[in-house]
């Protein structure tokens, strides 16, 4: 669906400017407006809404969090299919909020945010199409996975066959009697390749490391519980509320791995069942790890299209590329006309590596963050006032949904503009010396953690090995934190 720009504007003045359109993004700007603030805009740099999951069409896209927690807990869908919803369901959910809150009139499409820059009082954002957009607050929503990592691979640009990311899906290229190759064993490919397999000639997928899988306990939802859920609201928040403590219940797991064993068991039992009759594949895909150091990773489907006569696994390492073929360590030429990366995102690098954001006395944040990717709550950025980012440093989750901790950073904005107007302050920004006691707090609380002592190298961990990603605590501290603002932890400046 591409929408019409409504009325760009050379230099448009705001209060609040929000960059991003997906769930982070819309909920700033449901937030802002309930809260009366209506003097905002909201920069989209695409031709239409969605974020992750506009960008993300890949054949059997869904998400691995439950669908009833993965939505705003003020805009509830009743009509959810399934139990955990495919992208075409949570896209089309997003549309459905935009329309229901009126936010359509309220965003701009074709809107890149080349650079940001704090000039005096305010945010300077130089638009990639040469106009500007001056706010005095900038509310940063762009999430983390919406830049493809693709890995480097000698002779990559001389292949002559097509080659793309999962996250930029060619629908144009016919799949049907092709030889494919799949790079990579994680979130995306273990929903694309069992969409994609039975359609291949034949498929190599090329698996570094052998993730956990464990069966995901997915369904339809009957139509008989939709109708109850339409005619009683409170039945669905019940079912919300059940799954949001069963997913708290593994926290526990991640900060004491001893604790993930059962979970461990389970998922060797699962491994076991599905390969008794094929021992030579699984000893292939027997994690080296403890549960939980990497993502895991739910699917039903994936253990059964490796089983299929048409797919290869190879743990072998690439070593190039040919016109025609992808070369492992073994000398093995594995001839192939297309290769699909399911390499996931760019994430630990950070914001502001892709645009430059400039703060106060010409701070440059990739020059902060040179030595690691920090903020305070992962929602401020000492020396960056009057900018909030959401799904920040140390805010991701291993077991629940980013949406819940979206609500809680927005609470945290809304009182920040409170507490501005309250003390008729220009701007706010965090000290950094609660911002370095903060991140001690978080590298401590990570140090006994699964993600750090589970034995893997994984997306969450940046080049020096310390973990910038994700919140280790159970999600309702994290909540309770961001309910209101300390002003003894910021600066107020007039």
């Amino acid at each position: 669906m591409t929408e019409q720009n409504p009325g760009q504007n050379p230099g448009q003045t705001v209060d609040v400017a929000i960059v991003g359109s997906g769930f982070a993004g819309l909920g700033a700007a449901i937030r802002l407006a309930q809260a009366g603030r209506n003097d905002f805009v909201v920069l989209e740099k695409g031709a239409s809404l969605g974020g992750t999951w506009r960008d993300n069409t890949y054949p059997g896209c869904a998400c691995d969090v439950q669908s009833h927690l993965y939505s705003f807990s003020f805009a509830p869908n009743p009509n959810w299919r399934r139990k955990f919803a495919t992208q075409p369901e949570i896209r089309a959910y997003l549309e459905d909020v935009a329309d229901r809150y009126g936010l359509r009139a309220r965003i701009r499409y074709g809107a890149e945010v080349a650079s940001a820059e704090w000039v005096g009082k305010g945010w300077t954002l130089r638009l990639a199409d040469g106009s500007t957009v001056s706010a005095r607050v900038v509310v940063w929503g762009t999430g983390a996975l919406h830049e493809p990592s693709m890995p480097e691979i000698a002779g990559i640009d001389e292949f002559e066959g097509e080659v793309f990311h999962s996250a930029q899906w060619n629908h144009d290229h016919d799949l049907r009697g092709r030889r494919v190759a799949v790079v990579g064993t994680g979130a995306s490919a273990i929903q694309f390749v069992p969409a994609i397999q039975p359609d291949v000639e034949h498929l190599t997928l090329f698996q570094r490391t052998a993730p956990w899988v464990l069966p995901k306990p997915d369904r339809e939802v009957p139509p008989l519980m939709r109708r109850l859920y339409r005619a009683f609201p409170v039945a669905q928040k019940l079912q919300r509320s059940v799954i949001y403590a069963r997913n708290e219940s593994l926290v526990s797991g991640f900060l004491k791995p001893k604790r993930m064993e059962l979970v461990q068991k389970f998922g060797r039992a699962y491994l076991d069942r599905k390969f008794a009759d094929r021992p030579d594949l699984k000893a292939k895909l027997i994690p080296d790890f403890t549960i939980g150091c990497k993502r895991i990773l739910l699917s039903n489907d994936y253990f059964p299209a490796l089983k299929q006569p048409n797919v290869e696994l190879v743990t072998e390492k690439i070593v190039r590329v040919t016109p025609n073929a992808v070369v492992t360590a073994d000398g093995v030429e594995h001839e192939v006309d297309t290769i699909i990366f399911g390499t996931g995102f760019k994430v630990a690098e950070g914001l502001g590596r892709s645009v430059p954001i400039v703060g106060r006395d010409g701070l440059a944040l990739t020059e902060v963050w040179r030595g690691g990717v920090e903020g305070f709550l992962g929602t401020t950025i000492a020396g960056f006032p009057n900018l909030f980012v959401l799904t920040g440093p140390n805010t991701g989750l291993g077991h629940s949904s980013m949406i819940f901790m979206i609500e809680s950073q927005l609470n945290y904005v809304l009182d920040g503009l409170r507490l501005l107007d309250e003390k008729r302050a220009v701007a706010l920004d965090t000290r950094r010396d609660r911002q370095d006691a903060y991140n001690r707090q978080i590298q401590r609380r990570l140090d006994g953690s699964v993600w750090l002592k589970g034995g893997c190298a994984s997306w969450y961990l940046d080049a020096d090995g310390r973990n910038r990603t994700l919140w280790p605590d159970y999600t309702f501290r994290f909540r309770r934190r961001t309910r209101r603002v300390r002003a003894g932890d910021h600066e107020l400046l007039a």
